[in-house]
C-alpha cells in the first residue's frame, strides 16, 4: 500500500476545526507527515448563491487568504511542518472521503462540535465521514493534544474488526510513550466471559511481544451499567483518556441500524476525547514513519 504521508485537515474556520488542526500538527510533526489544509464550498448549501465565475473567484481569493493566515500562525508553533492548501467543490462528506481516497491521504483529522451554519465541517458531516472513509479519521472536539495521546483507550469485543486496532495503537503508542488500556464488558455471562477473557488472551500476547504499556480493564455491570458505548464514554473520561480507538465498519446488529454504528455512536455522544475511527480493511496496515 503507498500513501503520500500526508494528513488531511478540513476546516470551515471554526474553533473546534482549529484544535483539529493543532492535532494535526502534533502528529505531523512527530511522524514527519505534510498536512494539507482543506476547504470545501458545497455548491448545494450556502455557496450556492456564488453562481457565476467571478463571484466563484473572489470566493477563492478569500478562502485561499484565510488559510495562508493559519498557516502563517501554524508555523509559528510547528516551522518545519510543511502546509498545502486546497479548495474543492461538493457534498461535505462526500467530498472529504473522496479527496483523501483519490489523494492517497494517510488519514483525515477533524474536528466536530454538532454545529451549524456557517460551521459546516464540524457539524453533523464528521459522523458520516467515518462511513464514507476508507482512510482513518481522528475526529477531534473540545479536548487539545498537549503533549501527545499519552492515554489510549482500545474497547475489545468479540468481534475480529474489533481486534484488529491494536495494531494501530501500538503504532500511535510508540510514538507517544502512551499506555494502552483495553477495556471490555465484565458480564455474568459464563459464555460471553470465556469468549472475551480469551480475546484478552490473545490481544495481551500481541501488546507484549510488541513490547507495548498496557492495562486490562473489564467493566463491570454495578459500575457501568450501560451499553458498551456509554461505558466506553464513561470510562475513557474517568482516566482523563487522550484518544479512543475504534473500527468504523464493524458488523452491525438490527439496532445499530436504528441508532447508527458503533463508531459513529462513539462520536456522536463522546464529550471532549477525541476519537480515532479506523476502517477494517486498512486496519493491519502499518507504514513506518507514517501516522496513517
Amino acid at each position: 500500500m503507498s500513501n503520500k504521508n500526508t494528513i488531511l485537515v478540513p476546516t470551515d474556520f471554526s474553533e473546534i476545526a482549529s484544535n483539529a488542526l493543532g492535532h494535526a500538527l502534533k502528529i505531523a510533526d512527530v511522524y514527519k507527515n505534510e498536512i494539507t489544509l482543506l476547504s470545501i464550498i458545497d455548491d448545494g448549501g450556502l455557496f450556492s448563491m456564488f453562481g457565476n465565475t467571478e463571484k466563484s473567484e473572489l470566493v477563492n481569493e478569500a478562502l485561499n487568504a484565510r488559510m495562508d493566515k493559519i498557516i502563517e500562525e501554524s508555523h509559528k508553533t510547528y516551522p518545519s511542518v510543511k502546509i498545502n492548501t486546497l479548495i474543492e467543490h461538493g457534498k461535505i462528506y462526500k467530498t472529504i472521503a473522496e479527496v483523501a481516497d483519490k489523494g492517497d491521504y494517510d488519514s483525515i483529522i477533524m474536528g466536530t462540535n454538532g454545529a451549524s451554519g456557517m460551521q459546516q465541517i464540524t457539524g453533523s458531516n464528521a459522523s458520516r465521514v467515518i462511513n464514507y472513509a476508507t482512510k482513518p479519521v481522528v475526529v477531534v472536539k473540545e479536548k487539545s493534544i498537549g503533549s501527545g495521546y499519552k492515554i489510549i483507550v482500545v474497547p475489545i469485543d468479540l468481534t475480529r474488526e474489533s481486534r484488529q486496532k491494536l495494531t494501530w495503537a501500538i503504532h500511535v503508542a510508540k510514538k507517544f510513550n502512551s499506555t494502552i488500556h483495553i477495556i471490555y464488558e465484565n458480564t455474568t455471562n459464563e459464555e460471553f466471559r470465556n469468549k472475551i477473557h480469551a480475546v484478552i488472551n490473545a490481544s495481551q500476547n500481541i501488546l507484549d511481544e510488541k513490547g507495548a504499556k498496557y492495562l486490562v480493564r473489564g467493566l463491570d455491570e454495578d459500575k457501568y451499567p450501560d451499553s458498551f458505548v456509554e461505558d466506553t464514554l464513561a470510562y475513557a473520561n474517568n482516566v482523563d483518556a487522550d484518544l479512543i480507538m475504534v473500527m468504523s465498519q464493524q458488523e452491525k446488529g438490527f439496532s445499530e441500524f436504528l441508532l447508527g454504528s458503533y463508531a459513529q455512536q462513539i462520536v456522536n455522544h463522546s464529550g471532549a476525547v477525541p476519537i480515532m475511527c479506523i476502517n477494517s480493511n486498512d486496519a493491519g496496515v502499518i507504514l513506518d514513519g507514517v501516522f496513517g
